[in-house]
């Protein structure tokens, strides 16, 4: 008796630890993690502040509008503003990685890295509330929802509003975090 129940536990802890096989992921609806997103974001920022002449760069870097009018948003289905949220953090990735090769300083190279790091941590909320990854097409002309920036603080700065606008209301609403609540 004693043998079969250990062999059942065995069986049941390898079933869990099968390579391939991952728990699906827990909600994470609290908004004090897009807080500190944003708390690094600005962390990073204000770095660039400081560095001004050794980390500048001569480039023009396509960023996601930040501005929300908020009776567009809500007027938005959940999927729309998924798309948008997925689609700016793709752009606002591929500008802050087109940094990575240009011989920054260790400081900004840190913050880059972090921002990275931080940006695949907000795709893996999104994925954990249940939202889609969504890459905008790349043939697309002018995007009306994008626009230029032309200095490192300001993709920063486009950054730290990016997360305190449409990510933070997208993970506020997203239904997953309010199933079960009257």
């Amino acid at each position: 008796m004693q043998i079969t129940r250990l062999f059942a536990f065995l069986l049941m802890v390898l079933e869990w630890t099968r390579p391939g096989l991952s728990s699906p992921l827990r909600p994470i609806c609290d908004l004090r993690v897009v807080d500190h997103f944003i708390k690094e974001a600005w962390d990073a920022e204000a770095a660039l502040r400081a560095c001004k002449d050794a980390c500048s760069i001569a480039t023009n870097f396509t960023v996601p509008l930040t501005r929300v009018d908020f009776d567009v948003w809500a007027a938005m289905n959940i999927e729309e503003q998924a798309q948008e949220v997925q689609s700016g953090i793709h752009v606002l990735n591929d500008a802050i990685s087109s940094l990575q090769a240009s011989n920054q300083t260790d400081v900004l190279q840190s913050h880059i890295d972090a921002s990275i790091n931080n940006i695949a941590s907000i795709r893996q909320v999104l994925r954990s509330l249940s939202i889609p990854e969504y890459v905008p097409p790349t043939n697309v002309g002018e995007d009306k929802e994008m626009q230029k920036v032309s200095s490192i603080s300001e993709l920063f700065q486009v950054h730290i509003n990016f997360l305190r606008g449409k990510v933070r209301l997208l993970v506020a609403s997203a239904p997953v975090c309010h199933q079960g609540v009257s």
